[in-house]
């Protein structure tokens, strides 16, 4: 990712698209793609856990590093659904 991106979101997601296209050896996210849909929804409700957890006790650094983790967890899930950023921000959009 580029450290100087205003867009990490789309960067991200393009990195993750590029894992699934051309797969790395030992990458975590190639096993969550290998898993299947039903194992990164797991990792997804998991993080959502652990980001409530931590945001019920009041530890706002920990909350943010799960929340990060949430949301990578997502952007695997959409990439593996074939849903695209611009798909979830024209839903948000709507509402």
């Amino acid at each position: 990712m580029d450290p100087n991106s205003k867009n990490v979101s789309h960067d991200l997601y393009n990195i993750i698209v590029d894992r699934r296209e051309n797969p790395v050896d030992g990458s975590y996210t190639n096993y969550l793609f290998d898993k299947g849909i039903e194992k990164i929804g797991k990792k997804v409700g998991e993080e959502a856990i652990e980001a409530i957890i931590s945001a019920s006790k009041g530890d706002k650094e920990n909350t943010i590093q799960e929340l990060a983790d949430l949301y990578y967890h997502t952007l695997v899930m959409m990439v593996q659904m074939g849903i695209t950023l611009e798909e979830v921000e024209e839903e948000l959009r709507k509402r």
